[in-house]
This record gives structure tokens, sequence and C-alpha cells, in this order.
């Protein structure tokens, strides 16, 4: 039987993305009330630049909060503006100072690890876009402390984007100095756009074997489960409610079975809309994992 297979139970651990309207600390009481063994948040409004510092008290009652709920890891997921491949000098700058930003508030609020998309090189080509991302990395971590891990999110494909392939994931990897504090978080609707088939045991499994050959399957820290609108290879990064996308009820019930895939923090970052909530995508996970 293939070491990345297996039928039986072991205990997985399912979150979502979450608020932190109110004060960051609501963000526990929220995972805590949806039954969520792990979750991710903002630290900030993710629409802007501009940001104020966490205060102490804040601090204080989140890290409280966590402990006595005892859910982990909990995810921070940079803001939406950054762009760590950009060539545009005002916009690279400001990305950087972000990055440096996320990874010292992450350690404060006892998060183990920040995801980031790996952004567009605008027109200016893949190398360019290699270097710029690698170079952010290497200055972020010359300006932090090691507390937190930087986990590289796999991206569908679309124009200009960086880290469709994990052949690009490996070489932004390469241009890191220190390698040890990077990780990859891996997305099934973007992967599944930019065409890693998941949904059956044989197409997983071949995925996962092409992920550990290129990146190594210990780099692999967190997996954002998002089912797809847009089919295999489409490019197209729209994420999906469980089931109800191309990647499909099957799909899932392959991935949540895998063993290698349900001893990772499962993170959902499906649509919140008039038809379904992260409720309802959460027992939905559930009951598709036993």
């Amino acid at each position: 039987m293939s070491p990345f297979w297996c039928w039986g139970w072991s205990r997985t651990k399912i979150g979502a993305h979450l608020s932190i309207a109110g004060s960051i600390d609501r963000a526990v009481d929220r995972a805590v009330e949806r039954g969520c063994e792990t979750f991710q948040i903002f630290t900030r409004n993710p629409r802007g630049w501009k940001f104020r510092s966490l205060r102490e008290e804040e601090v204080k009652k989140f890290v409280s909060k966590l402990q006595a709920s005892k859910i982990d890891p909990v995810v921070s997921h940079m803001p939406y503006l950054p762009n760590l491949a950009s060539h545009n000098n005002d916009v690279y700058r400001k990305s950087v100072e972000t990055l440096v930003a996320e990874l010292n508030r992450a350690a404060k609020l006892a998060i183990r690890f920040v995801v980031t998309h790996l952004g567009s090189h605008m027109g200016a080509g893949m190398e360019v876009g290699f270097r710029q991302i690698s170079a952010a990395c290497n200055k972020a971590f010359s300006m932090t402390q090691d507390d937190v891990q930087l986990l590289l999110e796999n991206t569908a494909g679309t124009k200009n984007s960086m880290g469709a392939t994990f052949e690009d994931i490996r070489q932004i990897i390469d241009g890191i100095d220190q390698r040890s504090r990077v990780g990859v978080c891996y997305d099934t609707c973007h992967g599944f756009a930019a065409g890693y088939d998941v949904r059956t045991p044989e197409k997983l499994e071949a995925t996962l074997r092409r992920l550990d050959a290129t990146i190594g399957l210990d780099r692999l820290k967190v997996v954002h489960l998002n089912d797809s609108k847009g089919k295999l290879g489409s490019c197209i990064d729209r994420h999906e409610h469980i089931g109800l996308g191309k990647i499909g009820n099957k799909g899932f019930k392959v991935v949540l079975h895998n063993e290698l895939i349900r001893n990772l923090p499962l993170i959902l970052e499906t649509p919140v809309n008039t038809r379904h909530d992260d409720g309802w995508n959460l027992r939905k996970v559930r009951r598709l994992s036993k």
C-alpha cells in the first residue's frame, strides 16, 4: 500500500479563516464556537497598507484564550495588497515592510505560521519575480527572529502570477538563505486550477509524489481546503463550497482520507454567502473525513 494512503482514522485538525471583528481575541471565541481544531486570521485590515500596532492588552487576551482553547496551530495570512514579486520600488518596499510586520505580529500572538501569496511579476518575467520574492524573504528574515515559519502558498496560474508549479516554489526556496524558516501551504483550489488533480487516490498520490520530489513533503505544513469553480487546469482562482465545485464530494473524500493530508492542519477559505457559511462547510468536511 502507498505510504500516502490510508482509510484509517486519525485526529484531523479542521478549521476556517475567521474574522477578528471587534477585537483580535474574538477570533479565538469564534473558533471555539465552531469547534475548530485550527484556524486562520488576518491580524489586521487586509485591504490597506496602514495598520496600528498590537496593544499589549489585546495580545494578552488572544494568547490567554488560545492557550485555554488548546487550538493549535493558528495561522495568519498576509494582507491582499503586498506583492513580493513586484519590480515597482514603492510597492516592493511596502510589501517587504508588511512581511516583516506580519512575522513580528505573529510571534507576539504565539502564531506558528504566516501564509503569503507569492504575487505577480507584472510582465517583468518569471526570473525577475523569483529574484524579488527570494530577496524579500531574505530581507524579512534578517530583520526578524525565527519564532514563526513563513509558508509559501501555491497559486492558480493566472496571468503573470508566481508559484503555480512546485518547480516555481522550489526555485524561490533555493534563493532563500534561511531555508529552515520556509514551508509550503497547499491550496486545493489553486492546485486544481493549475493542473494538479487530486480526485482519485492514484492522481492524488502522483501529485504528492511530485511535490515530494520537487520541494519535499517535510515542507508541507498547512492545507487550504477549497473546492474550485474552475475546471482542472483552468487557471481560474475562484473558491467554491466543499463538494459543490469541480473537485466535488468524491474528490474531497479522497483528499480527506489520505494519511499525509489528514494529519496536517486543514483550513477552509470557502465563500460565505446566501447559500452556505463556514459552519456548513466545516460540517461537510467532518462528514466526508469519517
